[in-house]
């Protein structure tokens, strides 16, 4: 019996460029279990024309029922996960749902879908932020336990 394929519904901002550099990017794109290539270079699966990003800039793959791992693939630049720095050749494997690099804001929801063999991203623009945080904040929640 075939398991029903894993549904990311991504969606997309950058606050100077606009909607504009998105164009190349399909609304629905189905993916194997090879990781998806993010960059500006032909062998990227999501290629986006901005001068700062790599060719191959990060990674997205399958982890595990529910949850995709993220990896930085840039020598130059880092991006952000959930509030957290991600550099060169670091990895996070979690429900992860938001992303920011090259000034390219991203909010990822997953969706069902119990299939580790292929995933699908269904991509969205957004005309507004998605991110306002980029970076977690430092509390002292901690010193009000008792």
């Amino acid at each position: 019996m075939k398991r029903p394929h894993m549904i990311l519904q991504v969606s997309l901002h950058h606050p100077t460029k606009g909607p504009a550099i998105f164009a190349t990017i399909p609304p629905r794109l189905q993916h194997d279990i090879s990781p998806l290539l993010v960059g500006r270079g032909p062998e990227a699966h999501f290629q986006l024309q901005i001068p700062c990003l790599s060719h191959q800039h990060l990674s997205l793959e399958l982890y595990q029922e529910m949850a995709f791992s993220l990896m930085a693939l840039s020598r130059r630049s880092c991006m952000w996960v959930n509030g957290l720095a991600l550099r060169f050749l670091e990895q996070v494997s979690s429900a992860v749902n938001r992303v920011a690099f090259s000034g390219i804001q991203v909010v990822v929801h997953v969706e069902g879908g119990t299939s580790l063999e292929a995933f699908v991203c269904c991509f969205h623009v957004s005309p507004l932020p998605l991110i306002y945080r980029l970076q977690a904040e430092e509390t002292d929640e901690w010193e009000d336990i008792p």
